[in-house]
């Protein structure tokens, strides 16, 4: 499967425009200032495939990225941003929400968190609402580049600890400046895709 042959496809600001064709769907979840547009750029080697704001909180909808004609992408709003309205952040919230109520429509939930922090609170809910769901799910721990080996393996360990992750959940240190962690994290989501296909 050719992941560069990736494009946008369709973004969703009510539930009535979500995408419910066959095709698989891989979901992502993060906080809004933790990389999500870039960690899809990177997996697909699209530079300018999902925008890239300077400020936090860009995605505002759910937008749908069509991978080589074969299964989606999907990028949901971050979480946890607090400059915009709380009106805006409600909005964004129940967007989520309804989107992961049919969870028959998710191949693979991908949860994006810094590497350098230990997960907040609101990560925490979030890695909840993957177990509750009981979709398969893994986790990239972003910006990992930014560490030294020595507190990267530790900062993981923290993280593994602080989200109550599971041994069958993945937990990849990743960069979408440096591409550590892509080969692995692209055979898992492929792994995956090609159990629903």
């Amino acid at each position: 499967m050719n992941l560069n042959n990736t494009a946008f496809k369709l973004s969703a600001f009510s539930p009535g425009q979500f995408i419910n064709d066959a095709r698989p769907q891989v979901v992502f979840a993060g906080r809004s200032n933790v990389g999500k547009s870039s960690v899809i750029n990177t997996l697909t080697g699209r530079k300018g495939l999902a925008k890239v704001g300077n400020s936090p909180g860009k995605t505002r909808s759910v937008n749908y990225f069509l991978a080589d004609n074969a299964f989606y992408f999907v990028d949901l709003p971050g979480y946890g941003y607090a400059k915009v309205a709380h009106s805006t952040k409600e909005a964004w919230a129940g967007l989520i929400e309804e989107y992961f109520r049919d969870t028959g429509r998710i191949s693979l939930g991908v949860m994006v968190i810094d590497a350098r922090h230990k997960p907040t609170a609101l990560d925490v809910g979030m890695a909840s609402y993957f177990q509750q769901t009981c979709v398969p799910w893994l986790v990239l721990a972003n910006k990992a580049d930014k560490l030294k080996k020595g507190e990267r393996e530790k900062n993981l360990e923290i993280a593994r600890q602080t989200l109550v992750l599971d041994v069958t959940v993945p937990l990849i240190a990743f960069s979408g400046v440096s591409g550590l962690g892509k080969n692995q994290a692209v055979a898992e989501i492929l792994r995956r895709v090609g159990e629903k296909a």
